[in-house]
Protein backbone atom coordinates (compact mmCIF):
# COMPACT_ATOMS: atom_id res chain seq x y z
CA UNK A 1 0.00 0.00 0.00
CA UNK A 2 1.52 3.15 -0.98
CA UNK A 3 2.22 5.68 2.05
CA UNK A 4 1.28 9.26 2.13
CA UNK A 5 3.73 11.47 2.62
CA UNK A 6 3.51 13.98 4.94
CA UNK A 7 2.67 17.69 4.81
CA UNK A 8 5.59 19.99 4.37
CA UNK A 9 4.71 22.01 7.20
CA UNK A 10 4.89 19.20 9.92
CA UNK A 11 8.53 18.11 7.99
CA UNK A 12 9.62 21.41 8.62
CA UNK A 13 7.77 21.46 12.43
CA UNK A 14 10.40 18.72 13.10
CA UNK A 15 13.84 19.60 11.64
CA UNK A 16 13.62 22.71 13.54
CA UNK A 17 14.16 20.69 16.45
CA UNK A 18 17.02 18.36 14.90
CA UNK A 19 15.06 15.53 13.74
CA UNK A 20 13.80 13.89 10.51
CA UNK A 21 10.37 12.12 9.94
CA UNK A 22 10.73 8.55 10.70
CA UNK A 23 7.41 7.33 10.68
CA UNK A 24 3.89 8.01 8.82
CA UNK A 25 1.70 10.58 9.55
CA UNK A 26 -1.25 9.14 9.22
CA UNK A 27 -3.20 10.15 12.75
CA UNK A 28 -6.00 12.47 12.37
CA UNK A 29 -8.17 14.26 14.77
CA UNK A 30 -10.13 11.34 15.50
CA UNK A 31 -7.23 9.32 16.11
CA UNK A 32 -5.85 11.26 18.27
CA UNK A 33 -8.88 11.88 20.55
CA UNK A 34 -9.16 7.97 20.65
CA UNK A 35 -5.93 7.44 21.81
CA UNK A 36 -6.23 9.81 24.84
CA UNK A 37 -9.57 8.02 25.59
CA UNK A 38 -8.58 4.90 25.47
CA UNK A 39 -5.67 5.33 27.01
CA UNK A 40 -8.41 6.52 30.07
CA UNK A 41 -10.36 4.47 29.39
CA UNK A 42 -13.71 4.84 32.04
CA UNK A 43 -14.87 0.79 31.60
CA UNK A 44 -11.22 0.31 32.78
CA UNK A 45 -11.51 2.03 35.89
CA UNK A 46 -15.06 1.03 36.97
CA UNK A 47 -14.01 -3.00 36.15
CA UNK A 48 -10.68 -2.45 38.20
CA UNK A 49 -11.72 0.06 41.09
CA UNK A 50 -15.49 0.15 41.66
CA UNK A 51 -15.09 -2.68 44.10
CA UNK A 52 -12.29 -0.48 46.11
CA UNK A 53 -14.35 2.43 46.26
CA UNK A 54 -16.96 0.08 47.63
CA UNK A 55 -14.97 -1.52 50.40
CA UNK A 56 -13.36 1.55 50.97
CA UNK A 57 -15.91 4.19 51.24
CA UNK A 58 -19.14 2.64 49.89
CA UNK A 59 -21.02 4.28 46.73
CA UNK A 60 -21.38 7.32 47.99
CA UNK A 61 -17.21 7.54 47.16
CA UNK A 62 -17.80 8.23 43.44
CA UNK A 63 -18.68 11.77 44.17
CA UNK A 64 -14.63 11.86 44.16
CA UNK A 65 -14.68 11.24 40.55
CA UNK A 66 -15.74 15.00 40.26
CA UNK A 67 -13.00 16.33 42.34
CA UNK A 68 -10.18 14.05 40.21
CA UNK A 69 -11.85 15.46 37.13
CA UNK A 70 -11.29 19.17 37.81
CA UNK A 71 -8.12 18.48 38.77
CA UNK A 72 -6.99 16.40 36.16
CA UNK A 73 -8.37 19.07 33.76
CA UNK A 74 -6.19 21.83 35.18
CA UNK A 75 -3.24 19.32 34.66
CA UNK A 76 -4.36 18.81 31.23
CA UNK A 77 -4.37 22.59 30.02
CA UNK A 78 -0.81 22.50 31.57
CA UNK A 79 0.04 20.07 29.11
CA UNK A 80 -1.56 21.00 26.47
CA UNK A 81 0.24 24.45 26.63
CA UNK A 82 3.37 22.20 26.33
CA UNK A 83 2.19 19.78 23.51
CA UNK A 84 2.04 23.32 21.41
CA UNK A 85 5.45 24.54 21.75
CA UNK A 86 6.97 21.09 21.21
CA UNK A 87 4.98 18.83 18.99
CA UNK A 88 7.69 16.00 19.45
CA UNK A 89 7.17 12.19 20.66
CA UNK A 90 8.42 11.28 23.98
CA UNK A 91 6.42 13.96 25.47
CA UNK A 92 7.20 14.91 29.19
CA UNK A 93 10.92 13.86 28.18
CA UNK A 94 10.96 16.57 25.84
CA UNK A 95 9.34 19.49 27.73
CA UNK A 96 11.81 18.69 30.75
CA UNK A 97 15.12 18.49 28.63
CA UNK A 98 14.30 21.57 26.19
CA UNK A 99 12.90 23.47 28.92
CA UNK A 100 15.01 23.16 31.91
CA UNK A 101 17.72 20.84 30.71
CA UNK A 102 18.72 16.87 30.04
CA UNK A 103 18.72 15.85 33.75
CA UNK A 104 15.14 17.05 34.50
CA UNK A 105 14.32 15.86 31.35
CA UNK A 106 15.79 12.37 31.33
CA UNK A 107 14.09 12.02 35.02
CA UNK A 108 10.53 13.32 33.66
CA UNK A 109 10.89 10.42 30.51
CA UNK A 110 11.87 7.64 33.17
CA UNK A 111 9.27 8.27 35.77
CA UNK A 112 6.23 8.26 33.02
CA UNK A 113 8.18 5.02 31.22
CA UNK A 114 7.71 2.90 34.25
CA UNK A 115 4.63 4.07 35.12
CA UNK A 116 3.61 3.20 31.96
CA UNK A 117 5.13 -0.24 32.48
CA UNK A 118 3.02 -0.75 35.61
CA UNK A 119 -0.10 0.89 33.87
CA UNK A 120 0.04 -1.79 31.44
CA UNK A 121 0.33 -4.15 33.82
CA UNK A 122 -2.14 -2.91 36.08
CA UNK A 123 -5.25 -2.69 32.95
CA UNK A 124 -4.13 -6.08 31.65
CA UNK A 125 -4.36 -7.78 34.88
CA UNK A 126 -7.79 -5.72 35.36
CA UNK A 127 -8.52 -7.34 31.68
CA UNK A 128 -8.03 -10.69 33.52
CA UNK A 129 -9.54 -10.81 36.45
CA UNK A 130 -12.19 -8.40 36.38
CA UNK A 131 -13.36 -9.55 32.50
CA UNK A 132 -12.49 -11.94 30.66
CA UNK A 133 -12.17 -14.82 33.68
CA UNK A 134 -16.00 -13.62 34.99
CA UNK A 135 -16.68 -13.70 30.73
CA UNK A 136 -15.45 -17.66 30.41
CA UNK A 137 -16.48 -18.69 33.79
CA UNK A 138 -12.96 -19.52 35.01
CA UNK A 139 -11.52 -18.96 38.90
CA UNK A 140 -9.00 -16.35 39.69
CA UNK A 141 -5.93 -17.07 40.95
CA UNK A 142 -2.99 -14.99 41.21
CA UNK A 143 -0.85 -17.62 39.78
CA UNK A 144 -3.68 -18.04 36.42
CA UNK A 145 -3.95 -14.40 36.56
CA UNK A 146 -0.22 -13.42 36.20
CA UNK A 147 0.56 -15.73 32.69
CA UNK A 148 -2.84 -14.85 31.15
CA UNK A 149 -1.80 -11.10 31.62
CA UNK A 150 1.78 -12.38 30.54
CA UNK A 151 0.12 -13.78 27.10
CA UNK A 152 -1.84 -10.61 26.86
CA UNK A 153 1.42 -8.26 27.52
CA UNK A 154 2.33 -10.78 24.09
CA UNK A 155 -0.87 -10.17 22.01
CA UNK A 156 -0.67 -6.59 22.79
CA UNK A 157 3.37 -5.77 21.51
CA UNK A 158 2.81 -8.24 18.26
CA UNK A 159 0.04 -6.18 17.36
CA UNK A 160 1.69 -3.05 17.81
CA UNK A 161 5.23 -4.43 15.90
CA UNK A 162 2.79 -5.62 13.02
CA UNK A 163 1.47 -2.21 12.20
CA UNK A 164 0.84 0.96 13.42
CA UNK A 165 -1.86 1.89 11.60
CA UNK A 166 -3.56 -1.20 12.14
CA UNK A 167 -3.41 -1.01 16.05
CA UNK A 168 -5.05 2.78 15.47
CA UNK A 169 -8.19 1.74 13.76
CA UNK A 170 -8.35 -1.15 16.31
CA UNK A 171 -8.06 1.49 19.00
CA UNK A 172 -10.86 3.88 16.62
CA UNK A 173 -13.61 0.89 16.48
CA UNK A 174 -12.85 -0.06 20.01
CA UNK A 175 -13.47 3.82 21.35
CA UNK A 176 -16.85 3.88 19.36
CA UNK A 177 -17.70 0.58 20.89
CA UNK A 178 -17.11 1.66 23.89
CA UNK A 179 -18.79 5.01 24.55
CA UNK A 180 -21.63 3.31 22.34
CA UNK A 181 -21.75 0.91 24.78
CA UNK A 182 -21.81 2.26 27.61
CA UNK A 183 -24.47 4.75 26.60
CA UNK A 184 -26.38 1.88 25.82
CA UNK A 185 -25.30 0.43 29.01
CA UNK A 186 -26.77 3.14 31.40
CA UNK A 187 -29.83 3.04 29.60
CA UNK A 188 -30.25 -0.59 29.35
CA UNK A 189 -29.41 -0.84 33.20
CA UNK A 190 -31.22 2.09 34.39
CA UNK A 191 -34.65 1.00 32.65
CA UNK A 192 -33.62 -2.86 33.57
CA UNK A 193 -33.40 -1.36 37.36
CA UNK A 194 -36.23 0.66 37.73
CA UNK A 195 -38.72 -1.83 35.95
CA UNK A 196 -37.72 -4.29 38.12
CA UNK A 197 -37.68 -2.45 41.21
CA UNK A 198 -33.97 -2.42 41.91
CA UNK A 199 -32.71 0.80 41.00
CA UNK A 200 -31.81 2.54 43.99
CA UNK A 201 -31.28 6.40 43.83
CA UNK A 202 -30.31 6.56 47.70
CA UNK A 203 -27.24 4.55 46.75
CA UNK A 204 -25.50 7.83 45.39
CA UNK A 205 -25.22 9.16 49.36
CA UNK A 206 -24.60 5.40 51.00
CA UNK A 207 -21.65 4.88 52.96
CA UNK A 208 -22.68 1.20 52.06
CA UNK A 209 -21.21 -0.99 54.43
CA UNK A 210 -18.82 0.92 56.52
CA UNK A 211 -20.23 3.52 59.22
CA UNK A 212 -21.37 7.55 58.49
CA UNK A 213 -19.28 8.83 61.55
CA UNK A 214 -16.07 9.87 60.17
CA UNK A 215 -16.50 9.42 56.68
CA UNK A 216 -15.21 13.30 55.70
CA UNK A 217 -12.48 12.85 58.20
CA UNK A 218 -9.00 13.69 57.59
CA UNK A 219 -7.28 10.24 55.06
CA UNK A 220 -11.09 8.89 55.89
CA UNK A 221 -13.02 7.18 53.36
CA UNK A 222 -14.21 9.99 51.23
CA UNK A 223 -10.59 11.17 50.77
CA UNK A 224 -9.25 7.64 49.88
CA UNK A 225 -12.04 6.94 47.49
CA UNK A 226 -10.21 9.86 45.48
CA UNK A 227 -7.66 7.15 43.82
CA UNK A 228 -10.80 5.89 41.66
CA UNK A 229 -10.39 9.31 40.02
CA UNK A 230 -6.51 9.55 40.32
CA UNK A 231 -6.12 6.29 38.58
CA UNK A 232 -8.26 6.25 35.78
CA UNK A 233 -8.06 10.24 34.49
CA UNK A 234 -4.67 10.02 33.39
CA UNK A 235 -2.68 9.96 30.25
CA UNK A 236 -4.36 12.45 28.61
CA UNK A 237 -1.28 13.42 27.39
CA UNK A 238 -0.63 10.01 25.77
CA UNK A 239 -1.49 11.97 22.74
CA UNK A 240 1.62 13.82 22.56
CA UNK A 241 3.43 11.21 22.70
CA UNK A 242 2.39 10.19 19.18
CA UNK A 243 2.79 13.94 17.62
CA UNK A 244 5.32 12.60 14.98
CA UNK A 245 2.96 10.41 14.07
CA UNK A 246 0.13 13.10 13.53
CA UNK A 247 -1.09 15.79 11.09
CA UNK A 248 -0.70 18.90 12.51
CA UNK A 249 0.05 18.29 15.76
CA UNK A 250 0.07 21.46 16.90
CA UNK A 251 -3.57 21.82 16.69
CA UNK A 252 -4.49 18.31 16.86
CA UNK A 253 -2.55 17.23 19.68
CA UNK A 254 -4.08 19.95 22.59
CA UNK A 255 -7.57 19.28 21.16
CA UNK A 256 -7.29 15.66 21.47
CA UNK A 257 -5.94 15.87 25.02
CA UNK A 258 -8.71 18.06 26.46
CA UNK A 259 -11.64 16.63 24.32
CA UNK A 260 -10.09 12.89 25.90
CA UNK A 261 -9.74 14.49 29.56
CA UNK A 262 -13.44 16.23 29.34
CA UNK A 263 -15.17 13.20 27.78
CA UNK A 264 -13.60 10.59 30.18
CA UNK A 265 -14.67 12.47 33.22
CA UNK A 266 -17.98 13.27 32.17
CA UNK A 267 -19.34 9.49 30.74
CA UNK A 268 -17.22 8.18 33.31
CA UNK A 269 -19.06 9.66 36.24
CA UNK A 270 -22.22 9.10 34.64
CA UNK A 271 -21.25 5.44 33.84
CA UNK A 272 -20.27 4.74 37.56
CA UNK A 273 -23.33 6.77 39.20
CA UNK A 274 -25.41 4.22 36.98
CA UNK A 275 -23.63 1.45 39.04
CA UNK A 276 -24.29 3.04 42.39
CA UNK A 277 -27.79 3.45 41.49
CA UNK A 278 -28.15 -0.10 40.52
CA UNK A 279 -26.89 -1.97 43.16
CA UNK A 280 -29.44 -3.95 44.95
CA UNK A 281 -27.43 -5.81 47.96
CA UNK A 282 -24.94 -3.28 48.91
CA UNK A 283 -23.11 -6.19 51.26
CA UNK A 284 -22.96 -8.98 48.78
CA UNK A 285 -21.54 -6.53 45.85
CA UNK A 286 -18.95 -5.22 48.54
CA UNK A 287 -17.79 -8.58 49.15
CA UNK A 288 -17.93 -10.08 45.59
CA UNK A 289 -14.74 -9.66 43.82
CA UNK A 290 -15.65 -8.76 40.44
CA UNK A 291 -18.63 -6.17 41.49
CA UNK A 292 -19.32 -4.64 38.50
CA UNK A 293 -19.97 -8.19 36.52
CA UNK A 294 -22.01 -8.71 39.38
CA UNK A 295 -24.45 -6.34 39.36
CA UNK A 296 -25.07 -6.82 36.08
CA UNK A 297 -25.70 -10.16 35.88
CA UNK A 298 -28.14 -9.41 38.71
CA UNK A 299 -29.81 -6.59 36.86
CA UNK A 300 -29.78 -7.73 33.24
CA UNK A 301 -29.29 -11.62 33.71
CA UNK A 302 -26.40 -13.94 32.77
CA UNK A 303 -27.08 -14.13 29.40
CA UNK A 304 -26.94 -10.74 28.51
CA UNK A 305 -23.76 -9.92 30.75
CA UNK A 306 -22.34 -11.82 28.98
CA UNK A 307 -22.58 -9.56 25.45
CA UNK A 308 -21.85 -6.16 27.78
CA UNK A 309 -18.76 -8.54 29.36
CA UNK A 310 -17.41 -8.92 26.00
CA UNK A 311 -17.49 -5.68 24.57
CA UNK A 312 -15.72 -4.65 27.81
CA UNK A 313 -13.32 -7.00 27.55
CA UNK A 314 -11.91 -4.88 24.04
CA UNK A 315 -12.48 -2.14 25.78
CA UNK A 316 -9.73 -2.69 28.28
CA UNK A 317 -7.74 -4.87 26.36
CA UNK A 318 -7.29 -1.67 23.65
CA UNK A 319 -6.24 0.58 26.76
CA UNK A 320 -3.39 -2.09 27.84
CA UNK A 321 -2.74 -1.74 24.02
CA UNK A 322 -2.64 2.20 23.64
CA UNK A 323 -0.37 2.17 27.00
CA UNK A 324 2.23 -0.10 25.37
CA UNK A 325 2.16 1.88 22.20
CA UNK A 326 2.67 5.47 24.22
CA UNK A 327 5.52 3.68 26.14
CA UNK A 328 7.25 2.53 23.00
CA UNK A 329 7.30 6.25 21.57
CA UNK A 330 8.49 7.43 25.10
CA UNK A 331 11.69 4.43 25.28
CA UNK A 332 12.64 5.53 21.51
CA UNK A 333 12.01 9.52 21.59
CA UNK A 334 15.16 8.67 24.79
CA UNK A 335 16.92 6.45 23.12
CA UNK A 336 17.14 8.45 19.93
CA UNK A 337 18.79 11.32 21.73
CA UNK A 338 21.47 8.42 23.33
CA UNK A 339 19.61 8.76 26.58
CA UNK A 340 18.65 5.19 27.88
CA UNK A 341 21.69 2.05 28.02
CA UNK A 342 21.35 -0.03 24.84
CA UNK A 343 19.91 3.37 22.50
CA UNK A 344 21.62 2.13 19.78
CA UNK A 345 19.58 -1.08 19.36
CA UNK A 346 16.35 0.64 20.80
CA UNK A 347 16.02 4.16 18.70
CA UNK A 348 16.24 1.34 15.31
CA UNK A 349 13.28 1.89 13.61
CA UNK A 350 13.14 -1.16 10.91
CA UNK A 351 11.57 -0.29 7.56
CA UNK A 352 9.71 -3.27 7.28
CA UNK A 353 7.52 -2.13 10.35
CA UNK A 354 8.01 1.63 10.29
CA UNK A 355 7.58 1.55 13.82
CA UNK A 356 9.91 1.57 16.97
CA UNK A 357 10.07 -2.46 16.96
CA UNK A 358 12.65 -2.93 19.64
CA UNK A 359 11.45 -0.10 22.08
CA UNK A 360 8.19 -1.95 21.98
CA UNK A 361 9.92 -4.87 22.85
CA UNK A 362 11.82 -3.67 25.65
CA UNK A 363 8.70 -2.27 27.45
CA UNK A 364 6.95 -5.90 26.56
CA UNK A 365 9.57 -8.02 28.15
CA UNK A 366 10.31 -5.41 31.55
CA UNK A 367 5.87 -5.93 31.78
CA UNK A 368 6.38 -9.94 31.32
CA UNK A 369 9.28 -10.31 33.90
CA UNK A 370 6.95 -7.99 36.11
CA UNK A 371 4.00 -9.48 35.65
CA UNK A 372 5.23 -13.31 37.04
CA UNK A 373 7.10 -11.90 39.92
CA UNK A 374 3.22 -11.13 40.79
CA UNK A 375 2.71 -14.88 40.28
CA UNK A 376 2.21 -15.51 44.27
CA UNK A 377 0.59 -11.98 45.61
CA UNK A 378 -2.95 -11.91 46.01
CA UNK A 379 -3.09 -8.31 45.97
CA UNK A 380 -0.88 -7.90 42.80
CA UNK A 381 -3.79 -5.57 41.21
CA UNK A 382 -4.78 -3.48 43.87
CA UNK A 383 -1.00 -3.22 44.08
CA UNK A 384 -0.18 -1.98 40.26
CA UNK A 385 -3.32 0.54 40.76
CA UNK A 386 -1.91 2.07 43.75
CA UNK A 387 1.78 2.23 42.48
CA UNK A 388 0.44 3.59 39.34
CA UNK A 389 -1.61 6.56 40.48
CA UNK A 390 1.18 7.92 42.94
CA UNK A 391 3.81 7.47 39.84
CA UNK A 392 1.65 10.21 37.85
CA UNK A 393 1.13 12.50 40.73
CA UNK A 394 4.71 13.26 40.69
CA UNK A 395 5.41 13.08 36.77
CA UNK A 396 2.72 15.86 36.58
CA UNK A 397 4.12 17.55 39.52
CA UNK A 398 7.34 17.96 37.61
CA UNK A 399 5.43 19.08 34.26
CA UNK A 400 3.34 21.68 36.03
CA UNK A 401 6.49 23.17 38.21
CA UNK A 402 8.40 22.63 34.44
CA UNK A 403 6.14 25.11 32.93
CA UNK A 404 6.52 27.23 35.35
CA UNK A 405 10.45 27.84 35.66
CA UNK A 406 9.88 28.56 31.72
CA UNK A 407 6.40 30.37 31.35
CA UNK A 408 8.64 33.04 29.82
CA UNK A 409 10.18 30.97 26.88
CA UNK A 410 7.02 29.67 26.13
CA UNK A 411 5.60 32.45 23.72
CA UNK A 412 2.01 33.08 22.83
CA UNK A 413 1.26 31.96 19.02
CA UNK A 414 -1.65 33.25 16.93
CA UNK A 415 -4.14 30.62 16.69
CA UNK A 416 -2.87 28.34 18.44
CA UNK A 417 -3.66 26.84 22.43
CA UNK A 418 -2.46 28.96 25.51
CA UNK A 419 -3.51 29.75 28.60
CA UNK A 420 -3.83 32.64 28.47
CA UNK A 421 -5.05 34.98 31.27
CA UNK A 422 -5.87 31.93 33.06
CA UNK A 423 -2.36 30.82 33.46
CA UNK A 424 -1.82 31.30 37.31
CA UNK A 425 -5.35 30.13 38.50
CA UNK A 426 -4.71 27.20 36.65
CA UNK A 427 -1.05 26.53 37.96
CA UNK A 428 -2.34 27.03 41.20
CA UNK A 429 -5.55 24.68 40.64
CA UNK A 430 -3.26 22.10 39.12
CA UNK A 431 -0.76 22.06 42.16
CA UNK A 432 -3.47 22.17 45.24
CA UNK A 433 -4.87 19.10 43.38
CA UNK A 434 -1.16 17.33 42.88
CA UNK A 435 -0.78 18.02 46.91
CA UNK A 436 -4.10 16.62 47.42
CA UNK A 437 -2.66 13.65 45.94
CA UNK A 438 0.27 13.38 47.46
CA UNK A 439 -1.48 13.04 51.14
CA UNK A 440 -3.59 10.39 50.14
CA UNK A 441 -1.33 7.98 48.47
CA UNK A 442 1.63 9.14 51.40
CA UNK A 443 -0.33 9.31 54.30
CA UNK A 444 -2.19 5.39 54.63
CA UNK A 445 -0.23 2.37 55.51
CA UNK A 446 -2.13 0.37 53.01
CA UNK A 447 -0.08 1.84 50.60
CA UNK A 448 3.20 0.94 51.47
CA UNK A 449 3.20 -1.33 49.40
CA UNK A 450 2.88 0.80 46.52
CA UNK A 451 5.19 3.69 47.81
CA UNK A 452 7.85 0.44 47.94
CA UNK A 453 7.65 -0.13 44.52
CA UNK A 454 7.68 3.79 43.80
CA UNK A 455 10.92 3.53 45.56
CA UNK A 456 12.40 0.69 43.40
CA UNK A 457 11.49 2.49 40.53
CA UNK A 458 13.78 5.33 41.80
CA UNK A 459 16.62 2.99 42.56
CA UNK A 460 16.47 1.76 39.42
CA UNK A 461 16.17 4.93 37.30
CA UNK A 462 19.39 5.79 39.75
CA UNK A 463 21.16 2.73 38.38
CA UNK A 464 19.95 3.28 34.70
CA UNK A 465 20.84 7.06 34.92
CA UNK A 466 24.31 6.23 36.21
CA UNK A 467 25.03 4.10 33.20
CA UNK A 468 23.78 6.11 30.80
CA UNK A 469 25.64 8.99 31.64
CA UNK A 470 29.09 6.92 31.95
CA UNK A 471 28.02 5.54 28.60
CA UNK A 472 27.01 9.03 26.72
CA UNK A 473 28.64 11.90 29.34
CA UNK A 474 28.59 14.38 26.61
CA UNK A 475 24.38 14.43 25.59
CA UNK A 476 23.95 14.00 29.54
CA UNK A 477 26.17 17.65 29.83
CA UNK A 478 24.32 19.10 27.60
CA UNK A 479 22.17 22.22 28.55
CA UNK A 480 19.47 21.36 25.69
CA UNK A 481 18.43 18.72 23.66
CA UNK A 482 21.36 17.92 21.08
CA UNK A 483 19.85 18.45 18.21
CA UNK A 484 17.91 21.53 19.09
CA UNK A 485 17.60 24.57 17.40
CA UNK A 486 14.19 26.36 18.70
CA UNK A 487 11.48 27.35 16.51
CA UNK A 488 10.97 31.32 16.26
CA UNK A 489 8.83 32.00 13.51
CA UNK A 490 4.98 33.09 14.55
CA UNK A 491 2.13 31.45 12.87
Amino acid sequence: MRTIPPPAVDVQDLEQYGYRQRFPRSLKSFDSFAIGFSFISITTSAFTLFGFVLTTAGPAGIWTYLIAGTGQTLVALVCAALAVRFPLAGASYQWGARLVNPVVGWWLGWLWLTYLILAILAVDYAFVQAAFQPLFGLTYSPASAAVQTAVVVAVQAGLIVWSTRATTRVNNAAVLFEIVGIAELVIVLLSAAFLAGHGHWDNLFSTGTLPREGWFGWLGPFMLATLLGGYNLVGFESVANLAEETEDPRRVVPRGMLRAMIGSAVLGFIFLATLAITVGDVEATTANPAPVAFILENVLGSAIVKIFLAFICVSIFCCGLVCMVTGSRLAWAMARDGRLPGHQLIARVPSATRGPTWATMLVAVACVLLVLSLAGNPQALLNLVAASTLLPAILYTGIVLTYVVSARELALEPGLFHLGRWEKPVIAGALLWLAYEFVIMLGPAQFRTAQAYNAGVIVLGLVAFALTWLLNPEVMRSSRADHETLPTRRL
